[in-house]
């Protein structure tokens, strides 16, 4: 058995810890309000941006050269005028609607015109699931995913679209 003045001596060794964690762990400086703002006719007043565009001073003198100086009003360049529709073939019409693609070879006249009767759906290539086409007017192919972003890409379209 445990005597009484063992006891005693661990109860005040207990409270004796218990008063120097609470003097270690309180704030050192005593936490009060913050002060109320002085009134306002004792503040400063506020300066007020003006909204006034200012001119960049990098623009406001003459250019140093003829070249340099250009007309704003300068004439721009007509838009190019698409090439003239393929003429229709004696063939059999075909089913497949390429009127929504164009041709992507920096080369063609009919780069990036659609709906001009220039690409033709030429299958399959290797069984898979898209389309290849070929350009009448420069006699290129590609797939019809070019310019997509399921262009190159070994997943399946769920997968893709999922992701």
């Amino acid at each position: 058995m445990v005597s009484h003045h063992v006891v005693s001596q661990l109860v005040l060794f207990a409270l004796i810890w218990l008063f120097i964690m609470l003097s270690l762990t309180r704030p050192k400086h005593p936490v009060t309000a913050p002060d109320a703002p002085a009134a306002p006719e004792s503040r400063t007043p506020t300066r007020h941006r003006s909204n006034e565009p200012k001119p960049f001073e990098g623009l406001t003198h003459k250019p140093h050269c003829a070249l340099c100086e250009r007309d704003p009003a300068s004439p721009k360049p007509p838009p190019p005028v698409p090439p003239d529709p393929m003429p229709p073939t004696n063939r059999r019409p075909r089913k497949v609607d390429t009127a929504m693609h164009f041709c992507p070879h920096s080369d063609c006249d009919y780069r990036g015109w659609l709906g001009l009767g220039n690409l033709r759906a030429n299958g399959h290539p290797s069984g898979g699931p898209w389309r290849q086409f070929h350009c009448t007017s420069c006699k290129g192919y590609f797939l019809e995913t070019h310019g997509t972003i399921f262009h190159g890409k070994q997943a399946s379209v769920e997968r893709i679209v999922h992701v």
